[in-house]
């Protein structure tokens, strides 16, 4: 078993959150992980990206080369868009639909859209909206998560576990609308594939 997986976003969007849920799952799975993480400019409004690798075997690398990734999980389209290069030829994308237009010259969603679902292996998700209509837009990130998980090697209920370990400390209603949001988001992709 081996998952390399790139968590793609801007800074606020909860990246690191999704990050640490699937490496307590991993760990709680007798899974190796190995994790690194770059931030952009700014904490809040700059890119993030983080390679997970995941593997039954001892993992050498944090990195995961171009053109190998098995998924590209994205909260914001045009962060998609931009790491394709680590995407192998039969890799998946999960990617927001919704972008979070941190600059003045962002380019014309729809043509993002279009190239993302040029991949043949692609579910886009409008998980803002998933997300409001459950209560909390700010758990769009679980919206993700959930969809995700159809191309993750882990099973969803450790998942939830882990979801639940991570918001812990933020109490039961937090951990309830976070799951609500991760159960909504892969209801849309078992629906959509």
């Amino acid at each position: 078993m081996k998952t390399d997986i790139i968590l793609a976003g801007v800074g606020g969007q909860g990246i690191l959150s999704i990050a640490s849920i699937l490496g307590d799952a991993a760990l709680k799975d007798n899974l190796y992980i190995k994790q690194a993480e770059t931030h952009g400019m700014s904490q809040r409004g700059g890119a993030v990206v983080s390679h997970l690798r995941i593997s039954g075997k001892i993992i050498h690398s944090d990195l995961i080369p171009q053109g190998t990734a098995d998924l590209i999980l994205a909260v914001e389209p045009m962060e998609a868009l931009r790491y394709l290069p680590f995407l192998k030829t039969d890799g998946y994308i999960v990617s927001n639909s919704k972008p979070f237009q941190n600059i003045a010259n962002y380019p014309n969603i729809c043509e993002i859209i279009t190239e993302i679902q040029k991949q043949p292996r692609c579910v886009v998700i409008d998980a803002d909206d998933i997300a409001g209509n459950i209560g909390n837009s700010k758990t769009s990130n679980m919206v993700i998560l959930g969809a995700a998980t159809h191309f993750i090697q882990i099973a969803p209920e450790k998942i939830e576990e882990s979801i639940k370990n991570v918001f812990a400390r933020k109490g039961a209603e937090i951990i309830k609308i976070n799951l609500r949001a991760f159960w909504a988001g892969r209801q849309f992709t078992a629906k959509n594939i």
